[in-house]
């Protein structure tokens, strides 16, 4: 099957996002093993410290450019694939949602990463790192939001259908636009209460007062507030997306899913 076939929605762009992703990992690997190896072997004072002001050190500033467009165009290739067990976008907010869930899923393999290392550094060779803890917590803010953005997406957050399902479909759509309703009612006040206190986290830069000094309150805080707009925005584009939908019925049965349970018994086999 060509690779055309196979796009959700890049379509012929597919191939040439490809090649820009595998071009962008190669430029950031020899970049990070520049820095390693300056570091290690050539008395470089270039550690996750100077990462926090990127502006002083060109090299770093180069290595964090380079690898911020390496995370959007693997985010945007992997986007373009559905998985087994994921719904077919329809949306017009989807796509966005499916890169940015994209983007989380590497981010998980980074925090892995970080921490194999600091357990590594620390028990291994007895030298724990100042940024390990603060960088981890800082990643987990960011995961744990998008995926709250993935899960409105997929339609897989907490639902409760016991009275849902027994209504005709008029009143089925009636009670799916007074929940749309309480989202963007939730989103307003929490963006209306929170809106001066993220821009003042925001404007001074807040750090996290610990001994790597990261800026956890002055990006996290006006994340949570972008994000939640986006959920509800996902959320408007789920109930367009789904309007003319038949009626749907939900059962214990239903929530199994058989690509899961036939992955499971070959894991087993295995």
């Amino acid at each position: 099957m060509s690779e055309t076939h196979q796009s959700l929605w890049l379509g012929p762009l597919r191939r040439p996002v490809r090649l820009m992703m595998v071009a962008s990992i190669v430029a950031t690997a020899i970049l990070v093993l520049w820095v390693i190896l300056g570091r290690a072997f050539f008395g470089t004072d270039i550690g996750m410290k100077q990462f926090l002001s990127p502006a002083e050190n060109p090299l770093v500033m180069l290595t964090m450019i380079i690898s911020s467009i390496t995370l959007l165009i693997s985010s945007v290739y992997l986007s373009d694939s559905r998985g087994a067990i994921e719904i077919q976008p329809s949306g017009f907010f989807d796509i966005i949602s499916l890169i940015l869930s994209r983007f989380t899923m590497i981010g998980i393999s980074i925090l892995v990463f970080v921490m194999f290392y600091e357990v590594v550094s620390r028990y291994l060779f007895q030298k724990p790192t100042l940024w390990a803890n603060e960088l981890s917590l800082w990643i987990a803010g960011f995961l744990f939001l998008f995926a709250g953005l993935y899960a409105m997406q997929q339609r897989s957050h907490i639902r409760i259908y016991v009275i849902y399902d027994l209504l005709p479909r008029t009143f089925q759509k009636v009670a799916d636009v007074i929940s749309l309703g309480l989202i963007w009612t939730f989103a307003f006040l929490l963006i209306w209460g929170g809106y001066n206190e993220a821009l003042s986290k925001f404007t001074r830069w807040e750090t996290f007062g610990t001994a790597w000094d990261p800026p956890l309150p002055a990006t996290i805080k006006p994340a949570i507030l972008i994000i939640i707009a986006m959920v509800a925005i996902q959320a408007l584009s789920n109930l367009i997306a789904d309007w003319n939908k038949l009626p749907e019925h939900h059962t214990a049965i239903a929530d199994i899913d058989d690509t899961e349970i036939e992955s499971m018994r070959k894991s087993i086999k295995d």
